[in-house]
């Protein structure tokens, strides 16, 4: 493997630049800081009619999941509370309006565990969960990312600067993910590429499937042909190939396309305050402090949706069936009754859970990996290069994004 192999540098920044075309489905033209208006909203009650961008005095397009079915009521959440209550009522608070049939209907991350609920969801979520645990952290640190990540940094460690943001926080998850799958290197973009069309992505996998169901390796696809699903009447059998597309046209969208946001909102708080960085540097049980600071303070998807299956009196403020909630968990993650000070990026506070993650049945099934690549990665650039900091002639990075935030370019200087 060659960082020539690793990194097409113009298509990376192409398929992941929020300011491209790829952040212009979610909101990427939004330029503002959104925290002041959700406070705003926050204290004026804990739920509004509306969806969260155009409450927020976006009307830009904005795609996201329950968006944008013009035909149903559309609520917003801005509490921590108002957010958890949801969370933990799946009856009434359900992640999708249409069974999911993984056999039967089209292949897409929308028709797959992502939209199941009860039992369907609890049998299909048990047969990946074992391999997405904090303690396999070590056998994708082991197998995919410290390669990936010393791979990137060699490409250039010599030159005495680097934009880390596109050219480095991005190629990790996607080529971890794609690397967990048995995926070739040279793949790795074109599974990104044909993220909104899954039928490629089928396409690739299929030989791959193939050669595990003949001789298994120690991989994500390998897994998936050896596991075991149990129907509603307790028959147990091997996936088909549709439910092992299935689960693996949703890993690899949510694989690729989330966690470099979440490194690169880390770096830039980091590199903007160059004495927390050099605390973090010196010890590095700073790190997960930092990381989980970051998660709470500026998640990269500050936004879910669920859908009303009944009449609810909801937080003051009544919705009705087939409404969409909408929980603006950005806002929820800086309430004042849970956080102290909560705009402050401050690694030294207590750590409380936040719904960086989300919470409940549906809690990120990647959230362990993508500590560990957000660790392994950061960690990397602290050990290699020295007096890391931001390049003082070039534009500084912003927020940008409104479904999907995160930093435009991370122009670092070193040495």
């Amino acid at each position: 493997m060659s960082t020539t192999a690793l990194l097409d540098r113009d298509r990376v920044r192409e398929l992941f630049d929020l300011r491209g075309s790829y952040g212009a489905m979610f909101g990427g033209g939004y330029q503002d800081d959104p925290y002041p208006i959700w406070h705003r909203l926050r204290e004026q009650g804990p739920v509004h009619p509306g969806v969260v961008h155009e409450l927020t005095g976006f009307e830009g397009p904005a795609f996201f999941a329950g968006l944008p079915e013009p035909d149903r009521p559309h609520f917003s959440a801005f509490s921590y509370a108002s957010c958890g209550d949801a969370y933990r009522n799946p009856e009434v608070f359900a992640s999708s309006t249409e069974p999911v049939d993984v056999n039967n209907g089209p292949i897409t991350a929308l028709n797959s565990m992502l939209s199941m609920g009860g039992a369907q969801h609890r049998r299909s979520r048990a047969l990946v969960q074992p391999s997405f645990v904090p303690a396999k952290a070590q056998w994708w640190i082991r197998n995919w990312i410290e390669e990936v990540v010393d791979l990137l940094i060699d490409g250039f460690a010599d030159q005495g600067r680097a934009e880390l943001n596109v050219d480095f926080c991005a190629a990790i998850p996607v080529l971890t993910i794609t690397g967990s799958f048995g995926v070739p290197v040279e793949q790795a973009l074109d599974i990104r590429a044909a993220m909104q069309r899954p039928d490629e992505i089928v396409e690739m996998l299929r030989p791959i499937v193939a050669a595990r169901r003949e001789a298994p390796t120690d991989d994500l696809i390998s897994v998936l042909v050896q596991a075991e699903l149990a129907d509603e009447d307790g028959v147990t059998h091997r996936l088909t190939d549709a439910e092992i597309y299935s689960f693996s046209v949703l890993l690899l969208t949510a694989g690729s396309g989330t966690t470099w946001k979440q490194m690169g909102i880390t770096l830039t708080a980091l590199l903007q305050r160059p004495d927390v960085l050099a605390a973090v540097r010196e010890n590095r049980d700073l790190l997960r402090p930092a990381i989980e600071e970051s998660l709470r303070w500026t998640p990269t998807d500050p936004m879910f949706a669920r859908y009303v299956t009944r009449d609810i009196d909801y937080h003051g403020v009544h919705l009705p069936a087939g409404s969409v909630l909408h929980l603006c968990l950005g806002a929820a993650n800086r309430d004042p009754e849970r956080w102290e000070n909560p705009d402050e990026y401050d690694i030294t506070r207590k750590m409380q859970s936040s719904f960086a993650f989300g919470s409940g049945a549906h809690t990120c099934l990647g959230m362990h990996v993508a500590r560990a690549e957000m660790r392994v990665g950061i960690g990397a650039l602290l050990d290699r290069l020295p007096n890391l900091r931001l390049d003082p002639d070039v534009e500084a990075p912003r927020f940008i994004g409104m479904y999907e935030r995160g930093a435009t370019e991370i122009p670092v200087v070193f040495g």
